[in-house]
């Protein structure tokens, strides 16, 4: 099988009947976490009887049908449906009723290897930039205060390590005397590589080395040397920071429900199976 493009139906084949026959032939060649393993049993289990379940009963004409339970696994294809529904209608309840932009912050790829090493660190440092540079320009350029929210995610399409946050933004914000709603230009938020990017970029570096100042990344061992840290701050500080933002969205409904695909996205949707 292949990783393909999804398809509208019922998805052919089943990650979990993967799993059940290859997983042994896996760990024979691959050593496995902890936590990888534990995905691993409840994608097998997954509605089946190993996890137990119910009879649902027809009074009218008797007929039953056994109904298992789900492992409700973050990994799981079968198991974020129902989750990102209720993710969707919670988040809907919050949002206003105005235009939205799509804001996308990335993690440059020379930093990569910390996200791995001290993800904590480097991805509260990475959510709080990209917060801090929405919410700065907001107060700076529109008088008023944004909403926004983020999330982060941390692979492409192709599974490649990738990083980065999502951000859906109001199109303007509460005035700071909190007395109007004060709108954005209609087709940009803020210039994107001049403005976004640097402002992002600096807070970000900051970040991290105020996070390699307090010993956060004392066990990483390409900070054996004392200086190498400083090196990287310096040669990452002369890149362009890849900072992408998409105009307004049409209403709030449309934004929760695109975002709602990022939140409960899985590595391999059964639907992707060739």
């Amino acid at each position: 099988m292949s990783a393909g493009p999804a398809k509208a139906g019922r998805a052919r084949f089943d990650i979990a009947d993967l799993v059940r026959a290859h997983r042994a032939q896996l760990e024979a060649q691959h050593p496995l976490t902890s936590e990888q393993k534990r995905v691993l049993t409840d994608l097998a289990q997954c509605r089946t009887a190993a996890l137990g379940g119910h009879v649902d009963h027809c009074p009218s004409c008797g007929y039953e049908h056994p109904s298992y339970n789900s492992c409700r696994n973050r990994h799981c294809p079968k198991c974020q449906a129902l989750a990102q529904e209720k993710w969707i209608a919670q988040r809907s309840a919050r949002l206003l009723d105005v235009g939205h932009f799509h804001v996308v912050f990335t993690l440059p790829g020379q930093l990569r290897f910390l996200a791995k090493l001290a993800p904590r660190e480097t991805f509260d440092a990475l959510f709080r930039a990209a917060s801090e540079t929405l919410l700065d320009l907001g107060r700076s350029r529109l008088q008023a205060t944004l909403g926004a929210t983020l999330v982060l995610h941390t692979w492409t399409r192709e599974l490649k390590f990738h990083p980065h946050v999502h951000a859906i933004v109001t199109a303007g914000g509460l005035a700071l005397d909190g007395q109007r709603f004060r709108h954005s230009p209609r087709r940009y938020l803020f210039p994107v590589k001049h403005v976004m990017g640097k402002l992002f970029r600096g807070k970000l570096l900051a970040l991290l080395s105020a996070a390699y100042a307090a010993g956060a990344f004392a066990h990483v061992h390409a900070f054996d040397d004392p200086s190498a840290f400083g090196r990287l701050v310096a040669k990452v500080a002369k890149l362009s920071w890849n900072v992408y933002a998409k105009a307004p969205f049409g209403t709030s409904k449309h934004v929760v429900a695109y975002l709602g695909r990022y939140t409960h996205r899985v590595g391999i949707a059964n639907s992707r199976l060739l």
